[in-house]
């Protein structure tokens, strides 16, 4: 449930869903906290300011024009504390989020390497067999492709994973695109060649094909952790497809992804399904899939 906006300082009763959501941990109450608490703080530099004889013009004096003045700046302190505001409420944001253990995309704490990147959204499970986040490469899909050659590329594969998933083949594709970034951080071999790994699957003790190294985030206790490991590699984006489509119907934790039809169920059973150790992937791969920019990527036959 989103958290409410609070529109007027007489707004009484979203201040007292304000309070309830106090105790929430989701990241839009967290997001309305902040703000409430920036809005105070810019009401108390007001206040002083006020004070002076300089501010806002000749003192005015008379308990009723100093009543209404009051009121004027708290609405004025709310307002300015909406959208990018003052800064404070994004700072208080950030930290009550990393305290509770909650991505929210604000926290900056972990630098990428100099040559490449890791793609946060798409942290690795630890167990083995499942996905993990890919890392850009220089080598991999350019990005003058963008978002519309990726699906071209991958349409046909994903249509028959789908096929064998019971799903839309574009809940497939939006998986594939939030793995790697809309294929700029796919997994590369040590020479440059690509891993065809699209989803990021890890090599576990029973995988006997290619293997490759890669860095990753995962979330150990709600806190994100750099870490190197195996994933697998295949010899086509055919191979690839073929393997994710296996692994999520025999491995009994997918269970309920085969079959789901609608995006927000599809992408919280991989979720359940321990896919991801990301405390928000269900919500950022629903996000992926209803957005518009997969939406614009599929043309009108594809659909």
């Amino acid at each position: 449930m989103a958290a409410p906006v609070q529109d007027s300082i007489f707004d009484t009763r979203r201040l007292a869903d304000l309070k309830r959501l106090s105790s929430d941990r989701s990241p839009e109450s967290i997001k309305a906290v902040a703000q409430q608490f920036e809005a105070l703080f810019v009401q108390m530099i007001m206040k002083q300011m006020r004070e002076s004889t300089t501010f806002g013009g000749p003192s005015i004096d008379g308990e009723t024009a100093q009543f209404y003045r009051g009121m004027a700046d708290q609405q004025l302190a709310l307002n300015l504390s909406k959208g990018r505001g003052i800064g404070l409420a994004r700072a208080i944001e950030r930290q009550m989020s990393a305290s509770m253990g909650i991505d929210t995309g604000l926290s900056k704490d972990i630098p990428a390497p100099a040559a490449r990147s890791v793609f946060p959204a798409a942290a690795a499970a630890k167990t083995a067999g499942t996905p993990a986040s890919g890392q850009i490469s220089p080598a991999s899909t350019t990005a003058s492709s963008g978002s519309s050659g990726f699906v071209d590329k991958i349409w046909s594969h994903a249509q028959a994973a789908a096929k064998a998933l019971g799903v839309p083949a574009q809940f497939v594709v939006g998986h594939a695109a939030l793995e790697t970034g809309w294929g700029k951080g796919e997994i590369t071999r040590p020479n440059g060649a690509p891993s065809y790994n699209l989803f990021n699957i890890k090599a576990g003790a029973d995988w006997k094909g290619d293997t490759v190294e890669a860095s990753t985030v995962e979330y150990m206790g709600g806190v994100p952790t750099r870490r190197t490991e195996r994933f697998r590699a295949y010899a086509s984006y055919d191979e690839a497809f073929r393997d994710y489509a296996r692994l999520i119907t025999a491995n009994p934790r997918y269970a309920q992804v085969s079959g789901q039809a609608d995006a927000a169920g599809f992408a919280r059973a991989l979720s359940r399904g321990g896919y991801a150790t990301d405390p928000m992937y269900a919500d950022k791969l629903t996000r992926i899939i209803d957005g518009n920019t997969l939406r614009a990527a599929l043309s009108a036959d594809t659909l």
